[in-house]
């Protein structure tokens, strides 16, 4: 049955308010052996190779810090103060601290939704009060950090809510008989040949920098892990027309995804600069993004499950996001 366009243009108005509200919350040798060295006259037997010694996993204090992909956000239970943050008490830093077998007195999980990276250094305001700056959470005792940020400093989801609203004008010109474009939401951020959207994800990577920094000279012992974002829409944009119809187009869904590539190769660059580690999350997220089915997806889409955040992980996406984590701590 032939598609229309006024439910398109529906669909789209419908993304952005929907969009627009989810973000209201707050927001990866052989050789020769010893024997045959020794066999030759006048040569001494080379020393084995040492085994390298196992990094032993850290056991705490731990410190959780990051935005609504860390905090969250709408999942079931909802715990911890302020209530503004959307804290859920089955994010993945607290499924990382249980793994680790760790007490309530060794781990702290202060993430906010709708953090940036000012919000680690100095209080965050909240529709359910302030959340205290992130980083007054560390200490010299600190052995474990996890951080996830650098997303809402790059206005990622204010980019997905402006690609709506520009597929939706698009859409409307169909209505009077104007050729829609192939890439509004792209040629938006493309004017003037500058790539708008580049400058902001540089300019985030110099705060991220700043604020791998100051987690090391406020805990100097501790083990740091920058935790990337998982991959929000699939390799091909033909597989999310179930899901979101002609809401957007393909162009702009493979535009997003190059923005979160590299979004995510800024957080790695920033990471191995500073002596921290990255941990991808894209890799096993593949397969389970937004348009994926309902019983497979880590991230829920537009119309999201009942309660749940649009555009952010669900409960199994922090699961997954978890075991990611827990892979590049023990490894």
């Amino acid at each position: 049955m032939p598609r229309t366009t006024r439910p398109t243009v529906a669909a789209t108005a419908g993304l952005a308010a929907l969009l627009l509200a989810g973000c209201s919350g707050g927001g990866g040798p052989g050789g020769a052996g010893p024997g045959f060295a020794g066999a030759l006259p006048g040569r001494t037997a080379a020393a084995a190779t040492p085994t390298p010694t196992p990094t032993p996993v850290p056991t705490g204090p731990y410190v959780a810090l990051g935005d609504s992909y860390t905090a969250g956000i709408r999942i079931a239970p909802q715990v911890g103060e302020p209530s503004g943050c959307l804290r859920s008490g089955v994010d993945y830093p607290a499924l990382v601290a249980k793994a680790l077998d760790l007490p309530p007195s060794q781990f702290r999980d202060v993430s906010c939704s709708g953090a940036r990276t000012g919000d680690l250094r100095a209080p965050q305001r909240t529709d359910g009060g302030s959340n205290p700056a992130q980083l007054d959470a560390l200490s010299p005792a600190t052995r474990l950090v996890t951080v996830g940020i650098g997303g809402n400093d790059a206005g990622f989801m204010e980019v997905l809510t402006e690609c709506a609203k520009d597929n939706l004008v698009d859409a409307v010109k169909s209505l009077v008989g104007e050729e829609r474009g192939g890439a509004p939401c792209r040629d938006h951020y493309s004017s003037g040949g500058h790539d708008q959207l580049r400058a902001r994800v540089d300019a985030a990577g110099e705060q991220v920098s700043q604020v791998l920094q100051d987690i090391r000279r406020r805990s100097p012992q501790a083990r740091v892990y920058v935790v990337g974002y998982p991959a929000l829409l699939p390799a091909d944009p033909a597989s999310c027309v179930p899901v979101l119809g002609t809401t957007l187009a393909p162009a702009d869904l493979g535009f997003l995804t190059e923005k979160e590539q590299q979004l995510n190769a800024m957080l790695k660059q920033r990471a191995e600069a500073a002596g921290a580690v990255f941990v991808d999350t894209v890799g096993s997220s593949a397969g389970h993004d937004m348009c994926a089915g309902e019983g497979a997806r880590w991230i829920e889409p537009p119309l999201p499950a009942g309660g749940l955040a649009p555009v952010h992980p669900n409960a199994r996406g922090q699961e997954g996001m978890a075991a990611a984590l827990l892979k590049a701590v023990r490894g």
